[in-house]
C-alpha cells in the first residue's frame, strides 16, 4: 500500500485522512451565551467569527477532499485562523468579565 506524507501526517492510499473540526461552539462551549450576544451586538466580533468560520470551512474542505495545494498555503490559513481564535477568545473573556 502506498503511503503519502502530507503536512506531517501520513495517509495511506485509499484511506480517508482524519480532519479535526474547529467550530467555535466546540472550541469554547463555556462561552455559547456570550458568543450569541456578541454576534448580534458587536459587528467587529461578528466579522471576526465570519472570517474564522470561512477559514475553518476552507481548511476542512481542502483536507477532507485532499485537494492538491501546497502545505505552506494550508499552514498560513491555519495560522491566520489561530490568530483570529485568540482575538475572539480575548473578546469573549473581556465581555464575560465586564458583565
Amino acid at each position: 500500500m502506498l503511503a503519502i506524507q502530507r503536512g506531517g501526517q501520513t495517509k495511506s492510499e485509499g484511506t480517508i485522512m482524519q480532519v479535526d473540526h474547529h467550530e467555535l461552539h466546540r472550541e469554547f462551549p463555556e462561552f455559547l451565551g456570550v458568543m450569541q450576544t456578541l454576534r448580534t451586538s458587536d459587528s467587529v466580533f461578528s466579522a471576526m467569527v465570519d472570517e474564522y468560520d470561512g477559514l475553518t470551512g476552507e481548511v476542512e474542505r481542502l483536507e477532507e477532499r485532499d485537494v492538491p495545494v501546497d502545505d505552506f498555503t494550508i499552514e498560513e490559513m491555519k495560522k491566520k485562523r489561530a490568530i483570529l481564535k485568540d482575538k475572539i477568545y480575548n473578546l469573549l473573556v473581556t465581555h464575560q468579565n465586564n458583565n
